[in-house]
């Protein structure tokens, strides 16, 4: 495929090959330094895939960028989650694969198929290497409480809830924890860690509460702004994150920072999508 952008910024692609009848998987995260660019790539690919007379095509997105706006919560505020499964579905998109989506509600978004995965099998299987006794997962915020029970399950560890306030833009507050984590090594779980202020005064409450050690893992490091600098300077062992945002870059400048691959897992469930097996299969117990 040719892609490169106009002098005017504009992005123009061909694709350098035959497609026709053949089943294609585009694989693009929109991810940082450039989420629209990203995007718009993405959906002009999906566009020029469709117009080539392929059979099917099939969105591989590991980061699903805009997926943080998917309710209205204020007045005259958008849905931007919902607008780019239109723009998505609306560029030729037969269906599409994702990885650890902020809301799962967003796959409701799309009418098209879509194919949730999740990070847990690769993440989880790290921790169980590590071997750590005394072990509680804690949950950021009511909203991620799922996604830490279902690692504690895996896991066999405790289960702990922090309660916060945002009050504002990228500034959250820590209200009250919930569970035991005195004299426990504890992780924490989230989805996303953006510019790291919610990991930070999570990470001082839990010391405050009696915690012996804590570390953070992710399915993507956005790590934007502050977010390096505070996790360099913080109290946190470790954070441990996927590659479906490229941290090359930032794991040079983040000792702490600890990346595992995500690419098996993708292989597997474009394999089963292409072959038409289950992909739920592959996160059975």
């Amino acid at each position: 495929m040719t892609l490169y952008s106009f002098s005017d910024g504009e992005h123009y692609v061909q694709i350098d090959e035959n497609v026709r009848g053949a089943d294609v998987f585009v694989i693009q995260p929109t991810c940082p330094p450039s989420v629209n660019d990203h995007l718009m790539e993405l959906l002009i690919m999906l566009d020029a895939f469709k117009r080539s007379s392929a059979k099917r095509v099939t969105a591989v997105i590991p980061y699903y960028g805009y997926a943080r706006q998917d309710r209205k919560d204020k007045p005259r505020v958008p849905i931007t989650a919902k607008l780019a499964a239109d723009l998505i579905s609306t560029a030729g998109a037969d269906r599409v694969l994702t990885l650890d989506l902020h809301a799962a509600q967003i796959q409701g978004f799309f009418n098209i198929p879509v194919d949730h995965l999740f990070a847990a099998p690769v993440i989880v299987g790290h921790f169980k290497s590590m071997d750590l006794d005394n072990l509680t997962i804690v949950s950021p915020d009511a909203g991620g409480v799922e996604r830490a029970r279902a690692y504690a399950k895996r896991l066999g560890a405790s289960l702990a809830i922090i309660d916060k306030r945002r009050f504002a833009k990228n500034q959250t507050e820590v209200m009250n924890i919930i569970g035991e984590v005195e004299g426990r090594n504890v992780f924490i779980v989230d989805d996303i860690i953006d510019t790291a202020g919610t990991l930070i005064h999570s990470v001082q409450a839990l010391f405050d509460k009696g915690a012996k050690s804590i570390s953070a893992a992710c399915t993507h490091a956005v790590l934007s702004g502050p977010a390096i600098q505070r996790i360099n300077t913080c109290s946190l062992d470790q954070v441990i994150t996927t590659n479906s945002i490229p941290t090359q870059e930032k794991e040079a400048d983040c000792p702490k920072l600890r990346t595992l691959s995500i690419a098996s897992l993708l292989a597997e469930a474009i394999k089963r999508i292409h072959n038409e097996d289950s992909v739920s299969s592959l996160f059975e117990m």
